[in-house]
């Protein structure tokens, strides 16, 4: 789960992380507003989607007057803003953070994320805030210093100010850079956060250490224990299928392809989009229906893989261990009568109840394309796809 960047700082202050002060506002009167409350001479206008880059697209500008505000925040509010982690037609704008300037001396980065190696929480901190992390791993990796910090200890100070002299925080300002990062690092650890990024923390012309952005993402297993998180949703920054398919306990992701994917087991179906592609196809998503699915379960997941204007195909995949190859069969059959499937079918199944679950397709009287293996799937709906594609274009 994502969060706007201004209920990240709500966040990052509570664990005593130093922020701009700073309004989020929905309207552009409410902007004008916030900036009259903000006082002082200079205002950054920022745009609050989820997703980085902001800037580089034309959502964050600097503003030295009220009037100012007013005309960047027209500007912004209601764009579609596009950057290199949205979709090509970008994120609508639908809110704003008005913030007080700041004296920025330097820039800094640092994120936290838990290594899958080490299985610790690692710091990564970098002198060359403000670019994209990944930029500066790519081109000069030596800029990038790390931190595996023990669970038991925490991020100690010795620890904290060895790697903020790395990147360039001055003696004066240690003091005011370990606050930070012990607070970022506090932060991720009783949030259940996934991701914890302030990019840049700055360094300002008095000392000051402050976080001028952050970008927290939180493990979607652990929000249970998270509540007033969870109350941080914005659904319109979520796509209305994912959405959808919460709702049934349905495991799914859009995708750019054109072949529409129904697998039992997030490994299974990982496997099945490599092997989609492998023979020439594209998936048109990720699709788990778990290991307890209903043909309710099924007809709801079709229901939404059909609303995918790309979609030429669907491959259903499944394993029969928990999930018998027969309830999947009589699933499959209830959701082509209920959604009046017009792309081709290819369902391969295997496992407990695969003759039962077979005959049942076989019996069925519908235009389902059976498969021995993933391999001979994926070749038939990558065939499919491509031949419904030929007739649709007719």
């Amino acid at each position: 789960m994502k969060i706007h960047e201004y209920q990240g700082k709500e966040i990052l202050r509570k664990y005593g992380v130093p922020t701009p002060r700073g309004i989020p506002v929905f309207s552009v009167d409410e902007a004008v507003a916030a900036a009259e409350k903000l006082g002082g001479p200079v205002w950054v206008v920022k745009a609050q989607i989820h997703a980085g880059g902001r800037g580089k697209g034309g959502g964050v500008k600097v503003a030295k007057s009220v009037a100012d505000v007013k005309a960047r925040s027209s500007e912004i509010l209601g764009m579609q803003l596009v950057t290199h982690q949205t979709s090509p037609e970008g994120q609508k704008v639908r809110r704003l953070l008005i913030e007080e300037g700041a004296d920025i001396k330097k820039e800094l980065y640092v994120g936290m994320v838990v290594d899958r190696v080490t299985q610790v929480v690692c710091l990564m901190a970098s002198s060359e805030g403000g670019m994209d992390i990944e930029e500066v791993a790519a081109h000069t990796p030596e800029k990038i210093h790390k931190v595996f910090i023990d669970p038991v200890a925490g991020l100690t100070d010795a620890d904290s100010d060895a790697v903020a002299l790395k990147i360039g925080v001055p003696q004066a300002s240690l003091a005011e850079a370990r606050k930070c990062l012990q607070g970022l690092y506090k932060a991720f650890w009783e949030t259940d956060a996934s991701l914890a990024e302030i990019n840049p923390l700055i360094v300002t012309g008095d000392g000051k250490v402050i976080a001028l952005d952050a970008k927290l993402n939180f493990d979607s297993n652990a929000l249970f224990r998270h509540p007033d998180i969870v109350a941080y949703r914005d659904l319109d920054e979520e796509d209305p299928a994912e959405i959808e398919a919460s709702k049934f306990d349905l495991a799914y992701i859009s995708l750019d392809g054109t072949i529409g994917c129904l697998v039992n087991g997030a490994g299974l179906a990982m496997a099945t989009m490599d092997v989609v592609k492998l023979y020439g196809g594209a998936p048109a998503n990720f699709l788990d229906v778990g290991g307890s699915a209903t043909a309710e379960k099924v007809t709801e997941a079709f229901k939404i893989m059909l609303k995918n204007p790309n979609l030429q195909a669907i491959l259903v995949n499944i394993f029969g261990g928990i999930m018998k190859c027969d309830t999947i069969a009589n699933g499959l059959v209830s959701a082509v009568k209920a959604t009046s499937l017009s792309v081709p079918l290819i369902a391969r199944m295997r496992g407990t109840n695969e003759d039962l679950g077979k005959k049942i397709l076989a019996e069925s009287g519908l235009p389902i394309i059976s498969a021995d293996n993933l391999a001979d799937a994926a070749e038939k709906a990558v065939k499919a796809a491509a031949e419904y594609a030929a007739k649709a274009k007719k």
